[in-house]
């Protein structure tokens, strides 16, 4: 069998970064009825390609088997509504954009950013491929077209509704097979005086910060700010300015221009190269070494799930996030050890966690059941989370994240 080849530079991709072995899709969340039907489950073997760095995870799955009904509403999170909030405000000051500019969205979820346009009176529209969660924005005033953003429906929509002043691609940048074309849609999408502003999870973060659990089939591609360049580089948009944020664990929000009529980029973007370079990651050998890092944190869980248990203390989980499932299913966790998981999202109640098949309650199934240890799973959340959960001492329960590394709080 051949090696598979890069998404970007199409050489053969012989290096491992992590092997987490196989792991049903994140976000296949089970029915009762489907409990005793087999699951599939896939190879979570992330790849380095070795001519031009990126950190990549084969397409095992497609994008339209993962994301047209789609089990993630941004708006459950108080705190990301409030970051969106956040980042229109510094956008509209930044680029002076007015009542007649027009914004675009990508990936645009059920509308937790563009609200925040809307109620400025200024017109927007986003691009969402989930139509269960498009539904939900448009039910907030928000126009939205469900399709995957391309090269082709790029030009299609900027033909329709004009080029926009800003486009806004938020955590979707990694999720999506095809990289090249989908940068080729940010370009059709965006104005030759306009700004594509991208969050990614920065993958210098996640090396340092342990976060393997961001590592999943929606998460393509695991991107450093110099991957980034090269991939935008290809759809002719050229990085301008960066900020280093603290979302989901450490992300990179980049600025982009088309390359034609692009200045020069901000101080921040040679600085933010060179932290890179001295982490090591504008070479193949500084990539090493993460495995052995997760092999810990796994040995870690498992050792102190496995002690509550012999002590008879009952842990279960606050959260059903995505990437809790790869923690849980590289672990090799089960409800004897988690007994269940609870979460604000109702579509996620009754059901239960793919490949682990521990079931999902609301949240109001902590105060009843009162247990010893609550496994927070969202930690990029945790300051949040810690602050709703300060009940949980009145039983005399303890919270516990387990990255970056585990932590009785």
């Amino acid at each position: 069998m051949s090696a598979p080849t890069c998404r970007l530079c199409g050489a053969e991709l012989t290096h491992t970064f992590v092997d987490l072995g196989m792991s049903p899709p994140c976000e296949s969340f089970l029915t009762a009825d489907e409990l005793d039907q087999g699951e599939t489950f896939y190879p979570l073997h992330v790849r380095i390609c070795g001519d031009c760095l990126l950190v990549q995870l084969p397409a095992y799955l497609s994008g339209e088997e993962i994301f047209s009904d789609y089990a993630y509403f941004s708006s459950y999170s108080d705190s990301w509504v409030a970051h969106a909030k956040r980042f229109v405000d510094t956008a509209v000051e930044r680029l002076g954009l007015d009542e007649d500019a027009f914004v675009v969205e990508v990936a645009s979820n059920d509308g937790y950013l563009l609200q925040h346009v809307v109620a400025r009176g200024m017109r927007c529209l986003g691009i969402e491929p989930a139509a269960n969660v498009a539904e939900a924005a448009r039910e907030k005033g928000v126009p939205t077209e469900v399709l995957f953003l391309g090269a082709e429906t790029g030009a299609k929509v900027a033909a329709t509704h004009g080029p926009a002043d800003l486009v806004v691609a938020n955590n979707v940048f990694a999720h999506v097979p095809d990289i090249v074309d989908f940068a080729q849609g940010l370009r059709a999408l965006v104005a030759d005086d306009g700004r594509v502003s991208i969050e990614i999870p920065h993958l210098q973060r996640l090396i340092e910060g342990n976060e393997y659990d961001t590592i999943y089939h929606e998460h393509f591609s695991y991107l450093s700010l110099l991957t980034t360049q090269r991939v935008l580089a290809r759809a002719g948009l050229t990085v301008v300015d960066v900020e280093e944020l603290a979302s989901h664990g450490g992300s990179l929000r980049t600025w982009s221009a088309p390359t034609e009529g692009a200045p020069e980029p901000t101080a921040a973007v040679a600085r933010v190269l060179a932290a890179e370079e001295r982490a090591g990651l504008h070479s193949l050998d500084g990539h090493a070494g993460f495995a052995a890092q997760v092999a810990t944190v796994r040995n870690d869980v498992m050792e102190f799930l496995i002690g509550a248990a012999r002590e008879g203390k009952s842990v279960v989980a606050y959260g059903a996030p995505g990437k809790g499932n790869t923690l849980l299913n590289h672990c090799g966790i089960r409800a004897d050890l988690l007994r269940f998981a609870v979460d604000r999202n109702p579509y996620k109640h009754g059901r239960f966690l793919p490949g682990t098949h521990i079931p999902v309650h609301p949240v109001e199934a902590l105060d009843a059941a009162r247990p010893d240890y609550v496994l927070i799973m969202p930690w990029n959340l945790r300051e949040e989370i810690s602050a709703q959960l300060s009940y949980v001492r009145d039983w005399g329960g303890r919270l516990v994240v387990a990255l970056p590394h585990l932590e009785v709080l």
